[in-house]
């Protein structure tokens, strides 16, 4: 009788055992890389509604935009949040990695800030300017300029435009092409400074109350949610896109960021 109790006891403690084994094999993790605001802001915003779905989401952040995606591409990371495609495509072709969108999410409105002048107007001529060095954003930066006729471009000049392609510049700006993460600490040094909408944020400046010049809403340059080539259709990042184009996710962008971060997307 006692050896009946105890292979009982020893097969319910092997079945436990196995039970608890196959639980956590069906558990999910995503592990995503994002740049601080908005994006990792974000991401811990929809951490209760994939548990809901049986993923646990883990946010590792980063502060510059090199690491996240060479992360993704060596698989230490899911996926990450913190560019837009043009300097993603840029990124992989520089880098000769595979790397692929799913989703954009929200559009951060890049600016000219200065904390020496209120107005445009008082911008004087000869006005030291900083903008970003990588590529795409450096482009993007001299784009805006040019949209308020403050520089003209060569016709050649793309995206990736830089300021050796400046054909006309009246007011004799001075340029000076720094990376993007340092130009909000670098403001007092200049006249002005061209900011990615999410260093501007981090550094307590509104693009639509602070900034000089402002893309509009209409900007081409969504975020988006970035993973290894290959793992485009994967259940889990499908669950991660769903979750983050949500009502919820577009009605905290628009009450949080004061215009600083525009929803790309409509519930």
């Amino acid at each position: 009788m006692k050896k009946k109790i105890l292979v009982g006891s020893l097969f319910l403690v092997l079945f436990a055992l196995l039970v608890g084994c196959g639980s956590k094999s069906e558990e999910k993790k995503l592990t995503i890389g994002a740049t601080p605001v908005p994006h990792a802001e974000l991401l811990n915003l929809i951490k209760d509604d994939l548990a809901k779905e049986g993923i646990t989401l883990e946010v590792k952040e980063f502060t510059d935009y090199v690491q996240p995606n060479i992360a993704v591409s060596n698989g230490d990371l899911d996926a990450n949040f913190f560019q837009h495609l043009p300097y993603l495509e840029n990124f992989c072709k520089e880098q000769n990695i595979e790397l692929a969108s799913i989703a954009t999410i929200h559009v951060e409105p890049l600016g000219l800030f200065s904390k020496k002048y209120t107005s445009l107007d008082q911008l004087p001529d000869g006005a030291r300017i900083a903008v970003p060095n990588d590529p795409t954003n450096e482009g993007r930066a001299l784009l805006l300029l040019q949209a308020h006729d403050l520089i003209t471009l060569s016709e050649t000049a793309s995206l990736e435009g830089t300021v050796n392609d400046i054909t006309s510049n009246p007011r004799n700006f001075e340029f000076s092409e720094l990376e993007a993460a340092q130009l909000p600490r670098i403001l007092d040094d200049f006249d002005g400074a061209i900011i990615n909408g999410n260093y501007a944020l981090e550094a307590d400046l509104s693009p639509a109350e602070d900034a000089l010049l402002v893309e509009g809403a209409e900007s081409p340059y969504a975020n988006i949610i970035a993973v290894k080539k290959g793992d485009e259709k994967r259940e889990d990042l499908a669950k991660l896109v769903e979750v983050l184009q949500s009502e919820k996710v577009e009605k905290y962008i628009l009450d949080n960021y004061k215009g600083g971060v525009l929803p790309a997307f409509s519930k």
